[in-house]
């Protein structure tokens, strides 16, 4: 039995958003060819991801120095027991659905905070003589990104930062597979909207009984 985690990264639900509408088509196909599998959603929007900020430093620095968990204060120690958990989550996961939208050329902030979290020396990846090395070698995943211009090719291609990135990040994780599937356009052209959105459901609805 695998464990897959359903990242989404976007305020709207799959009656608005083009994105969650087709990562939603992705994963109900999953789950019915695979019915043993243990699918994990989580909404980054309505799940607590703290911030790596000063509280977060003190407190690892007070357990890097020997002092016991206790000695953290209480905002402290939630925060550190919850980055603790998510990047235990992660790695322990075998497969991994990122949904997201693309906003301002890249993914939202809060994608990027969840990154933060699991993102762990130990856990994702290692420190070598020879350089970093991830960890997550026997992993897969999938991309499902919505974009209302076209950024998959032609003038824009190199605006395009967020799927960039997190294929950047997860094959620093060691990752050797991660598929991608687009919905892009329908703000372009207008006219096609219904068609873009159909055509990326059909392939994610595919992709989701062989992944």
């Amino acid at each position: 039995m695998a464990k897959v985690l359903y990242i989404t990264g976007h305020p709207n639900d799959a009656s608005v958003s083009y994105s969650m509408a087709t990562g939603e088509a992705f994963i109900e196909s999953y789950k019915v060819a695979n019915p043993s599998d243990e699918v994990v959603h989580i909404d980054l929007y309505n799940t607590f991801i703290p911030l790596i900020d000063n509280e977060v430093f003190a407190g690892w620095g007070k357990l890097q120095s020997g002092e016991g968990f206790e000695t953290l204060s209480e905002t402290e120690q939630q925060k550190v027991a919850r980055l603790n958990e998510l990047s235990d989550e992660f790695a322990a996961a075998d497969k991994y659905v990122f949904v997201t939208p693309m906003w301002n050329l890249s993914v939202p902030a809060i994608v990027k905070a969840y990154i933060d979290a699991v993102a762990v020396a130990g856990k994702a990846f290692k420190y070598t003589e020879s350089g970093a090395v991830g960890l997550l070698t026997d992993k897969k995943a999938v991309l499902v990104q919505a974009r209302g211009g076209i950024y998959s090719e032609g003038p824009a291609a190199d605006f395009e930062l967020g799927n960039r990135y997190l294929k950047t990040i997860l094959g620093f994780f060691g990752l050797p597979s991660i598929e991608e599937i687009i919905v892009e356009g329908h703000n372009a052209a207008p006219d096609q909207a219904a068609s873009i959105k159909a055509a990326a459901i059909e392939k994610a609805t595919a992709l989701g009984k062989t992944f």
